[in-house]
């Protein structure tokens, strides 16, 4: 699922799929609210790490622990990836992707700092919603990946992309949402 913060590191927009995942509606996710929904032991790691990559306008990836509606919790990871615009490369805050992890895994506390994020495969629960969250969650994998195998050079093109993203999901924000091609079941070209 993919969220969008602003320079401070408070979010601005998050995918439909929080609320299914946390059973908190968007609107209360927004600025610090999504703080509500982490385990009550992991949000200073959380805020320290975002607070440090907003002042570093750097990558960051943390794995912590969501607080599921009706109950219990899951593990999750996200990252993101600073975006700059107008003017002067301004930096305007963070594009990210929150992806539930698998069951069995052998976390035992919040973690985090700056670098680089690979998303893992998405699950059914964090599986993007909309045709711009799916492009903007494969951008985010391919700026994770790309100087594995070199592509360098590649890099300033996919930021600008995933910037491009990025505005074309705030212009969304503004407008009433309708359905996706996902939930039409249209293919995705």
């Amino acid at each position: 699922m993919i969220f969008m913060t602003d320079a401070a590191g408070a979010l601005t927009y998050v995918s439909p799929e929080w609320h299914g995942l946390t059973g908190q509606d968007r609107q209360d996710a927004v600025g610090q609210g999504w703080f509500e929904r982490l385990h009550t032991e992991d949000g200073a790691v959380l805020r320290a790490v975002i607070k440090e990559a907003a002042q570093a306008q750097a990558e960051f990836v943390v794995r912590f622990r969501l607080a599921r509606d009706g109950g219990g919790s899951i593990w999750a990871a996200a990252g993101a990836v600073p975006s700059y615009g107008p003017p002067n490369q301004t930096f305007l805050g963070f594009l990210g992707s929150i992806t539930e992890l698998a069951p069995g895994g052998t976390e035992t506390e919040a973690q985090g700092g700056l670098g680089r994020f690979v998303p893992p495969p998405p699950r059914p629960s964090t599986a993007p919603a909309s045709t711009l969250d799916l492009v903007a969650d494969h951008l985010l994998i391919a700026h994770g990946l790309i100087e594995v195998d070199g592509g360098k050079s590649a890099l300033a093109p996919l930021r600008e992309a995933l910037f491009r993203v990025g505005q074309e999901i705030a212009q969304k924000m503004a407008v009433a949402p309708t359905p996706s091609a996902i939930e039409k079941g249209e293919t995705i070209h």
